[in-house]
């Protein structure tokens, strides 16, 4: 019985007195041991088993078993029909050598120039994208001096919903109160207040699909930073205080 060994090698790799010895090493057979000898864990009792099924299996039709034998059949010639040849369309085992070297000079040549491109596109991005989020550090003793206490109105919404001041809303500015101003102007102005440690243990996040901004602070400094934020930024209109699973819960 003779086999037939099909060896793939690079142009570099073309040693005559590695070739054998590597075609020999794969047709090799594997190292294998012994198997130990396999004691049952149940008494070897021939005439009963240790495990009876419930229920008996159950039968197949001869109408699907003659299902499964076409689909089987089907499937034994798709497998013969493949190629298993795993150098195809690889350019380093193309028979003409030149062509080849050109083909792989070339293929690594659009590769860097990929690479350069994508790398200058990210950076572009990088250079344009838009800060979305904007967070305070925390609050000054100057800031928190001029904080008022919670209007009576507000500590009676609290003490209805049993809200803790400690709690976290947020402040919604709508795009239709800017006063003749863009949304970006709006956020760039709240990102300096924010940056210059204006606004007490606050949050903001522009939501330029939604056409707003959300201002988040802890509820004991929220009248403070509403107004603020209505004087800063020259807002006209309304501005709501959200609170999560509880909805609007104040206005100015």
């Amino acid at each position: 019985m003779t086999t037939e060994v099909i060896l793939h090698y690079r142009p570099y790799e073309s040693d005559p007195t590695q070739l054998p010895k590597i075609a020999e090493k794969a047709i090799q057979d594997f190292p294998t041991r012994p198997l130990l000898r396999f004691i049952p864990w149940f008494p070897r009792d021939e005439s009963r088993l240790p495990l009876k099924p419930k229920r008996s299996p159950p039968g197949i039709s001869e109408e699907a078993a003659e299902d499964v034998r076409q689909y089987l059949a089907i499937s034994e010639c798709s497998i013969k029909s493949q190629s298993y040849d795993c150098t195809v369309d690889l350019l380093e085992f193309q028979p003409n050598l030149k062509r080849k070297k050109h083909l792989i000079q070339s293929h690594t040549l659009n590769e860097q120039a990929n690479s350069e491109s994508l790398e200058k596109h990210a950076e572009k991005e990088k250079r344009h994208k838009k800060r979305s989020w904007s967070v305070s550090s925390l609050p000054s003793s100057n800031c928190t001096e001029n904080v008022s206490p919670l209007s009576k109105k507000l500590q009676d919404n609290l003490k209805a919903l049993n809200l803790h001041s400690f709690y976290r809303a947020r402040w919604t500015i709508e795009h239709t109160i800017c006063n003749n101003q863009t949304l970006e102007d709006i956020w760039a102005k709240l990102n300096r207040i924010i940056r210059n440690n204006e606004l007490p243990s606050c949050n903001a996040t522009i939501q330029r699909h939604l056409g707003q901004i959300w201002v988040f602070c802890d509820i004991m400094y929220c009248e403070y930073v509403g107004n603020l934020l209505k004087g800063r930024l020259a807002l006209t209109g309304k501005i709501n205080l959200f609170v999560h699973k509880y909805g609007v819960i104040f206005s100015m």
